[in-house]
């Protein structure tokens, strides 16, 4: 290479369009899910995700899970007994005990009340990554089949 060509190299500049920063869109959770009929599309993001991993919990009875008999929740057997204040601080424990189990989740109150069939749980929730709270209703009903969670 010549001395004329290392110097016209040199005088040479590259310059590339400056890109506009693109808006965030990325999502902190991704999961699938089977249960809601009403959703359109099976992939939850975020605090939905977040919301089903929590009912999914409470669906499963304490010594139900293989190689884990403490996972699960004492509720459904605490449904055909008196509501009586030692059993809704056990129940409190519990509901805390699964919530706090998810690192992304808080829980901030619990209100255990008993109706006609079963028994209600109003729990606030704070979702951590985003510093939102919200209310969870979870409906045990002396029906096993019958739970709901919103």
């Amino acid at each position: 290479m010549s001395k004329s060509d290392r110097e016209l190299y040199k005088q040479i500049r590259v310059t590339t369009a400056a890109k506009e920063p693109s808006a965030v869109k990325s999502r902190a959770y991704r999961g699938l899910s089977s249960v809601n009929p009403a959703n359109s599309s099976r992939v939850l993001y975020d605090i939905e995700l977040i919301k089903q991993d929590i009912i999914n919990h409470f669906h499963i009875r304490q010594g139900e899970k293989l190689e884990n008999p403490e996972f699960g929740t004492i509720i459904w057997e605490a449904i055909y007994e008196p509501l009586t204040e030692g059993l809704k601080r056990l129940i409190a424990e519990n509901v805390t005990e699964i919530v706090n189990s998810d690192p992304r989740v808080n829980v901030d109150s619990i209100l255990i009340e008993q109706y006609e069939s079963g028994i209600i749980i109003d729990c606030t929730l704070t979702y951590l990554p985003y510093n939102i709270s919200e209310q969870m209703r979870l409906t045990f009903d002396e029906d096993a089949s019958s739970f709901a969670g919103n």
